[in-house]
Formats: C-alpha cells, structure tokens, sequence
C-alpha cells in the first residue's frame, strides 16, 4: 500500500520539518539553559518529532511520555482527556517540564494536561507544538514554542496519523478527505 496516494498535498516539506526543528531547538535550550529539563512526549503523534528536537539540544535533558487522548478514531476532539500512561516522578517540584506535542487543534487537552503539571508542583510547565491549528481553538490556550501555524485541514504523517496509518510519512501532508469521509 503506497501512503503517499492518499495524500491531496504536502503541506510542510521534509525541508521545512527540519528547519522548524532546528529552529525550536535553539530557543528551547536557550530558555532552559540553567534548568533541569524534562521533555514529555505526548503518545504516540509527538514521538518523531520529540525525537529530532531532542537530538539538536545543546542543553541536558531528560524524557518521559504521557498517553493522552481526545480524539479516538475520529478527526474532531471529543473533549475529553483521558490519560491512558501517566507521569509518575517524586521530582517535579524541581522539574521544569515542556510538554512536546505534534499538533494542537482545540487547546483542550494540553490546556487541561498544563494545568494538571502545574497543581502537581512542577516547577514550570510549557508547551512545544510543532503544528498548530489556531482557527480550531475552543479553549483560550496559546502554546509556548510553535513550529509552524497551520490551515484547518487534516494532516498526517511525520507521526501524525489517521486510525494509525501515515505516521511514517517523512513529511505533514494534508490526507485526501475521501479517506477519512468513508
């Protein structure tokens, strides 16, 4: 099965993805250069890309993940959270926290996973989105670092998928809507 047919157009280049990257990592260690740094990946969309921006740090880091879910096999957010994989550690309070995210479309979850952080005691907790989709914001929640603003179309690949599929994509393109209307 060749991915790439179901694709209507690439959207942000593996060109751009690595630009992006580069650029995200240069604020990130600039920002936390004298911090003790915790890198939560959210499951599974946000493991590509955590795993290129944490590569091009200049700083120490550690990582960890969370299983974080809005959406089940539709293409909306359902608006509720559901933590399938939790964050158990004793050391938040002197943990800076950076939650690394592949796309934010309504705000609600990682606006509720931020505030959930927070009342734990960590002691910062910010957002890393490499896409962000603003014009579906339901919520008043603005990420910290951006990678790229994008339309409101549904985009796969580069660890976004749609029901697991396109994840392996080394580009975010936008998925024919014949695919995901069936």
């Amino acid at each position: 099965m060749d991915l790439h047919l179901d694709i209507q157009k690439i959207l942000v280049s593996e060109e751009q993805l690595s630009a992006i990257v580069e650029r995200l990592a240069k604020e990130v260690s600039r920002d936390y250069a004298d911090k003790k740094l915790l890198l939560v990946g959210i499951l599974k969309g946000s493991v590509v890309f955590m795993g290129d921006l944490m590569k091009k740090l200049t700083i120490p880091s550690q990582i960890d993940f969370m299983k974080v879910s809005s959406y089940g096999s539709g293409t909306r957010s359902s608006g509720y959270v559901k933590i399938t994989l939790d964050l158990l550690r004793d050391d938040l309070e002197s943990t800076d926290i950076l939650i690394v995210e592949d796309i934010i479309d309504s705000g609600k979850t990682l606006s509720a996973l931020t505030k959930m952080l927070d009342a734990r005691g960590a002691r910062s907790v910010r957002t890393c989105t490499l896409l962000d989709k603003p014009s579906r914001r339901e919520v008043a929640f603005t990420p910290d670092y951006i990678g790229a603003e994008i339309p409101d179309e549904f985009v796969v690949g580069y660890g976004l998928d749609y029901n697991e599929d396109y994840r392996t994509l080394p580009f975010v393109g936008v998925l024919k809507e014949e695919i995901y209307r069936k």
